[in-house]
């Protein structure tokens, strides 16, 4: 189960990240998301555990700790919103004829 992990303090290494989830459970993967331009942590990250009773433990157990100076937010990630889908739905488009037609 793949779990999103939020509120993570800047300085975090994917390596704390895994560390901490061992914790409760096996951890397959944990990355730190990071800026493409700079290369500094967005303050999230995913943590991919084996098992879902463990990764289920794990949300029960982390979320809403403190790690560093920062609550931290771990539930079970959501799937990508398709690139350009910001929530916005576009808007019906009249005619271009509409407007002004047949007035000038």
């Amino acid at each position: 189960m793949r779990l999103y992990v939020g509120g993570l303090p800047y300085q975090t290494t994917e390596q704390e990240l895994l560390d901490l989830f061992e914790q409760v459970g096996q951890v397959a993967q944990a990355s730190v998301i990071t800026d493409r331009e700079t290369g500094r942590s967005k303050g999230f990250g995913f943590v991919e555990m084996s098992d879902e009773q463990e990764a289920q433990a794990a949300i029960a157990r982390l979320n809403g700790t403190l790690l560093g100076n920062r609550t931290i937010i771990v539930n079970e990630a959501r799937e990508r919103q398709m690139a350009g889908s910001r929530g916005f739905r576009e808007r019906e488009r009249r005619p271009a004829t509409s407007y002004r037609s047949g007035r000038y």
